[in-house]
């Protein structure tokens, strides 16, 4: 199958740069549970996501996207990302739409959110203004490619600072955001027993790089002592994984796009359905 060579950014643009790094998909809770701290994100995901019985296939679906979408040529972002928007079309209840622009920005901007925040903390570098608003410009391909019209954002990243912060101190968490995040911070793996210091990790983390306002609503115990084994463990991180080969930090980003164009190679190919895409995978749109 021929494909199209060009991509939506360049190797260049901060939105691969960040992008690229496996380590962020650790920060993926964080996204995820700002997501649903929505009232209306969450009912969508309560109601309809697959997360609490497959939540392997949930990251699949959420990394392939993220990754087509960055990574990707224009012509795999898009089909994909219409595969996303026709999910979504089913995933309506009383008082949301899964399609609807309001809660695309909402998804979006906890993307770029928490990306720049781990970015920033364990390369220990901090963005300038002017990074900050190429990044936030580039990250609003996440609601546009959806179908957000592009002036449902804040148009600037001073802008989205105002909105971000709005939302973080005035959102509402409901009784399915707190079930959401008991199946996110707690899921059935295969590896059992065996997953539980990584997923303990996971959960400081989630904790760590959540804002306070909606950590204190969902109830998470944070004191001197968390914040002290917080923050050693993102020093931890600083110190190993950027001197790690690039070739071992891009291995998720690698495994994924190649997932995904396998699926999509198929879905070509065929006059037959092969993937329903379903709300619960960060598509809430996202880790």
């Amino acid at each position: 199958m021929i494909r199209m060579t060009e991509g939506l950014f360049q190797d260049d643009d901060l939105v691969r740069i960040v992008s690229r790094e496996g380590l962020l998909i650790a920060a993926g809770g964080a996204a995820s549970l700002l997501q649903t701290a929505h009232p209306q994100v969450a009912q969508g995901v309560y109601d309809h996501s697959y997360t609490a019985a497959d939540p392997l296939r949930r990251l699949q679906n959420t990394m392939g996207w993220v990754y087509a979408v960055v990574f990707g040529t224009r012509d795999e972002a898009e089909r994909f990302s219409a595969l996303v928007r026709k999910g979504h079309e089913s995933v309506t209840g009383p008082g949301y739409e899964a399609n609807d622009p309001e809660l695309q920005v909402w998804v979006a901007a906890t993307l770029f959110a928490v990306a720049a925040q781990f970015y920033q903390l364990v390369f220990r570098r901090a963005f300038t203004d002017e990074e900050l608003a190429e990044f936030y410009g580039q990250s609003k391909v996440y609601a546009t490619i959806l179908g957000c019209p592009e002036d449902r954002m804040p148009a600037t990243y001073p802008e989205f600072r105002r909105y971000y912060a709005h939302m973080v101190n005035t959102i509402q968490i409901t009784d399915a955001s707190r079930a959401i995040a008991e199946q996110v911070l707690n899921p059935r793996l295969p590896a059992g027993a065996a997953a539980r210091p990584g997923l303990a990790a996971i959960r400081l983390l989630t904790a760590g790089l959540m804002p306070a306002p909606i950590r204190e609503q969902y109830g998470w115990k944070w004191d001197a002592g968390r914040e002290r084994r917080f923050r050693l463990l993102v020093a931890g991180l600083a110190a190993v994984y950027p001197r790690l080969p690039m070739r071992v930090r891009t291995l998720p980003r690698e495994y994924y796009l190649f997932t995904t164009r396998r699926m999509l190679d198929k879905l070509a190919r065929s006059s037959r359905p092969v993937l329903t895409v379903r709300s619960g995978s960060s598509f809430q749109q996202p880790a």
